[in-house]
C-alpha cells in the first residue's frame, strides 16, 4: 500500500509578507497589485474571513475588505523559500512531485528516513517532522494530508488548514468519501456538476451508485475517471521532477457563444493562467487559444512572440488577438474556450529566434 503526503504552505505568499514585514502580522494581507484588471494572488487568513480569496478580482477584495493592506507579489522571495522547503522535503524522500511554489506531492513509502532501530518512520512521523522542521527553519507554517493515493491526500491536505494535518487511512476511504460534495473530484467544475445533478448525483456516495456505463455515456473518458475517483481509487503515480510543459485554463459555456462575445471569458481565463504561470519557476513563452464549437469540433491557435510576455496585459492582449486567426463563419457558435501559456523554459535558457504561428 503506497502512502502518499500532500504538503500546502498555508496562506503562503501573504504568510512570507507578514513573517518578514511584522507590522502586517495580524492584519488582512492581501497579495496583488493594485489596478481595475489585477487578480488576488494570496490572501491572509484575517483576509479571508472577510470573504477576500484567491483569483479573485483586487477590485472586489478591496469591496469586501477596505481595510486590507495590499502588498505587490515578490516572486523573487517567494522562489526562494520555496526552494528551502523543497530541500526540507528532499530529506525524507526522493519521490516529490511539485505543483507550484506552495504545494507538492511526496511518495514516503520508501523513505530516507529511519528510526533508530533501522526501520522505516511512518508516514505520519515524517509530516510531522517535515511540518516542524518547516516552522523552525521558515518561520512559516503548512498543512498535510496523508493516504494512500494523490487524489485522497490532497483533499485530505484542506480538512485541517491552517498548521493541521489530516490522515485517510485505506479502510477509511469509503465513509470518509460517502458524504463529500461530488464538487471535490478534480475536473467537476460547474456544468459537470450539474449535468451529475441531473443524473441525481450531489454526494461521492451517489455516485458511486452510477453505473460506469452510463457514466462514460454522458461524459466520455471522463466518465471512467468519476467511477474510479468514486471509489477512492487513483493510480497516477508521484513523478519527481517532471518540469512544467504548459499552464491552461478553459471553461464550457452554459449556452453557446458567438466569437466576438468571447473577450470576457478569454480575459478572466488569462488571468488565471498567468497567476498560474507565476507560480512555477520556468518561463513561458508560447500563447494558445484553444475554441470547441458547437458541433465538438476543436480548435487551438498559438503564437510565439521573441520575448515571453512580460505582464498579464501583454499575455491578455496575444490571446485576444489569436481570434483574428480563427477562419470560420462569424455565425458560428462555440461551447468552450481556452487560454494557454506553453513552450516554458528555465529562465536562463536563450529566448527563440523566429516568430511562429501554428494551427
Amino acid at each position: 500500500m503506497r502512502k502518499i503526503i500532500h504538503i500546502d504552505m498555508d496562506a503562503f505568499y501573504a504568510a512570507v509578507e507578514q513573517r518578514d514585514d511584522p507590522s502586517l502580522r495580524g492584519k488582512p494581507v492581501v497579495v496583488a497589485w493594485r489596478g481595475a484588471r489585477s487578480v488576488v494572488c494570496a490572501a491572509s487568513y484575517e483576509a479571508r474571513k472577510f470573504g477576500v480569496k484567491s483569483a479573485m478580482p483586487a477590485v472586489r477584495a478591496e469591496r469586501l475588505c477596505p481595510q486590507a493592506v495590499f502588498v505587490p507579489p515578490d516572486f523573487v522571495r517567494y522562489k526562494a523559500v520555496s526552494r528551502q522547503v523543497r530541500e526540507i522535503f528532499a530529506r525524507h524522500t526522493d519521490l516529490i512531485e511539485p505543483l507550484s511554489l506552495d504545494e507538492a506531492y511526496l511518495d514516503v513509502t520508501e523513505p530516507k528516513t529511519l528510526l533508530d532501530s533501522g526501520d522505516a518512520m511512518s508516514a505520519t512521523a515524517i509530516e510531522e517532522t517535515i511540518r516542524a522542521q518547516i516552522r523552525q527553519e521558515t518561520r512559516l507554517t503548512a498543512s498535510a494530508g496523508i493516504a494512500p493515493n494523490k487524489f485522497l491526500a490532497k483533499i485530505a491536505s484542506d480538512w485541517r488548514k491552517p498548521d493541521g494535518q489530516f490522515v485517510i487511512r485505506p479502510h477509511q476511504v469509503y465513509d470518509f468519501l460517502t458524504p463529500l460534495p461530488v464538487g471535490c473530484i478534480p475536473g467537476v467544475g460547474k456544468v459537470a456538476q450539474q449535468k451529475l445533478e441531473a443524473l441525481g448525483v450531489t454526494t461521492v456516495g451517489d455516485l458511486r451508485g452510477i453505473d460506469i456505463g452510463r457514466l462514460q455515456h454522458a461524459f466520455g473518458s471522463f466518465g471512467a475517471r468519476l467511477h474510479e475517483r468514486a471509489q477512492g481509487i487513483d493510480e497516477r503515480q508521484v513523478e519527481s521532477d517532471q518540469p512544467v510543459q504548459s499552464i491552461s485554463s478553459e471553461d464550457t459555456f452554459e449556452h453557446d457563444v458567438l466569437i466576438d462575445e468571447l473577450e470576457p471569458a478569454i480575459r478572466r481565463l488569462a488571468e488565471k493562467t498567468w497567476e498560474a504561470s507565476r507560480k512555477v519557476e520556468r518561463v513561458g513563452r508560447t500563447v494558445v487559444l484553444k475554441l470547441k464549437t458547437a458541433q465538438f469540433r476543436i480548435l487551438t491557435r498559438s503564437h510565439t512572440p521573441d520575448t515571453p510576455p512580460a505582464s498579464l496585459e501583454e499575455f491578455v492582449d496575444i490571446a485576444l488577438t489569436l481570434r483574428t486567426r480563427v477562419d470560420l463563419p462569424l455565425r458560428t457558435r462555440y461551447r468552450l474556450v481556452g487560454v494557454g501559456l506553453g513552450s516554458f523554459r528555465d529562465p536562463d535558457a536563450l529566448p527563440p529566434q523566429s516568430e511562429l504561428f501554428s494551427h
